[in-house]
């Protein structure tokens, strides 16, 4: 089955499975590998990517559901968010200054999941940013990821 997808802002036409999860699709077949496998069940979010601005873990999403979609992966966040070629987004910024990742496996996803939640919420709550970051860090940095969407929304 032929599938179209914008993948950050590169239209694409694939011959592939419409069950085939998204997630191998854009790291399989697109190369795009930032977007992390983690659980294989929509647990932990390392898989969180935007489709049409939505933040949906790939993992569980058939590439036929993203048929048509514009999809946006770490790849493309700081180019999506304006930043000049090659920099940083103001929230990757925010990353980076208070030092986040620590082993950085689900930081791709943590990423995504927050940049849909400031992109809706300019001013989220600590309750609003519990009830939309569910993605889980093994390293336990919340407390990190906190002061950096902090550091941004201050700005």
């Amino acid at each position: 089955m032929s599938i179209k997808l914008t993948v950050n802002g590169q239209p694409h036409e694939l011959d592939v499975e419409p069950e085939m999860p998204l997630l191998w699709v854009l790291r399989d077949e697109l190369g795009l590998t930032g977007t992390k496998f983690g659980c294989g069940v929509a647990a932990c979010g390392a898989c969180t990517v935007h489709i049409d601005g939505v933040a949906t873990r790939t993992c569980v999403t058939p590439v036929e559901a993203a048929d048509g979609a514009e999809i946006t992966t770490i790849e493309g966040l700081a180019a999506v968010s304006g930043a000049p070629e090659g920099g940083l987004s103001a929230l990757q910024a925010a990353w980076v200054a208070k030092q986040v990742p620590q082993c950085g496996y689900c930081q791709s996803g943590m990423l995504m999941a927050v940049s849909a939640l400031l992109a809706e919420n300019p001013q989220p709550t600590d309750e609003d940013i519990d009830a939309a970051i569910t993605n889980i860090c093994r390293c336990g940095t919340y407390p990190r990821v906190r002061a950096a969407i902090r550091d941004v929304t201050a700005a």
